[in-house]
């Protein structure tokens, strides 16, 4: 048996500008932090030569080519892998539809007990890269690069996506107390909304690409992950909450779908109760949303929002890793 665990994501800024449409053209920059919040894929020797795939739904089917699972389908084609597995996944939160990369950890989560069943290590750059080749060129999801790479690498980073597809990694660099003054700062909120990304996220594409007002805003946005990386390196934490909502008027200028009345009314609420600045986390339309507010602030915040479930969480050094490994031949 092996088991897998892959951390979920938290993006702040410059979401969107990690998509092809765009980085491709321009280059993309992305600050985001790991969670902990994770996504866990077991592997096992099944007795026989079949497959048995257990998530949201059971499959019990002959080979490779029968899998429904497009995800689980691709990687198992990729590594010639026709049979003799049982897989099965867990999530700490709604795997899907919910803002924080769910789809790209399963992935990431994925091909590392692959690698660990083939017996070899493989390194957080070449996950990243594999499972973002796997979601974007083989699945076709009009998604960008940030997940995986987060999902990959874990910890607190910058994130710059370049027009020759290279992904330039860097930790951020600053005091704990930086990062537990942010933390602190934060709430997360579960609005129980559950959507699909892909639509949003193909129209959002298909109109950056032909819209240069929306380009612009995505290289607002992309400048915005700049000056937030350089103020937090230079541990300026009070500039946090209005960057963040800054972005936020930006990214909903990309779509008109990124948001709605419920969302407007609990940002509003939110920002009336003492928060600076949030978003929804993901492509928009539900999932999370967060907050960025002095302590004190909180209490009355969450009494605003009661309508709303408050999740507590952690960030994450670590990205994906196999924290069980019981080979059998």
């Amino acid at each position: 048996m092996i088991i897998s665990r892959t951390p979920l994501r938290m993006s702040f800024v410059g979401g969107g500008s990690d998509m092809p449409g765009y980085y491709r053209r321009h280059g993309g920059a992305v600050l985001s932090t790991a969670i902990d919040k994770y996504i866990y894929v077991t592997i096992n020797k099944k007795f026989d030569d079949e497959l048995r795939l257990s998530y949201s739904k059971t499959e019990n089917v002959k080979s490779t080519s029968e899998i429904e699972h497009q995800l689980v389908r691709a990687c198992l084609s990729r590594y010639g892998i026709d049979g003799g597995l049982e897989i099965s996944t867990v999530a700490d939160i709604p795997s899907k539809g919910t803002g924080l990369g769910s789809s790209s950890s399963f992935t990431v989560a994925f091909l590392h007990c692959l690698h660990a069943y083939l017996g070899r290590h493989v390194s957080n750059e070449m996950l990243g890269a594999e499972a973002s080749d796997i979601e974007i060129n083989v699945c076709g999801e009009p998604i960008g690069k940030q997940d995986q790479y987060a999902a990959a690498y874990g910890g607190f980073n910058f994130y710059e996506f370049n027009s020759d597809e290279s992904v330039k990694v860097s930790p951020l660099i600053t005091r704990s107390e930086t990062l537990s003054t942010l933390k602190d700062n934060l709430l997360m909120f579960y609005t129980g909304i559950t959507r699909s990304a892909s639509n949003l996220l193909h129209k959002q594409n298909e109109e950056i690409i032909s819209s240069k007002r929306k380009q612009d805003a995505l290289k607002s946005m992309v400048s915005l992950a700049y000056i937030l990386r350089d103020e937090l390196q230079n541990n300026n934490t009070h500039v946090f909450g209005e960057i963040l909502h800054e972005n936020w008027l930006l990214k909903k200028s990309l779509v008109t779908e990124i948001s709605n009345s419920n969302i407007d009314d609990w940002y509003q609420r939110a920002i009336d109760a003492g928060a600076v600045g949030g978003k929804i986390l993901g492509a928009g339309a539900g999932g999370f949303l967060i907050f960025y507010a002095e302590k004190e602030r909180h209490p009355e915040i969450i009494r605003q929002l009661n309508d709303l479930r408050c999740i507590n969480f952690n960030f994450e050094k670590n990205g994906s890793q196999i924290i069980f490994y019981n080979p059998t031949n």
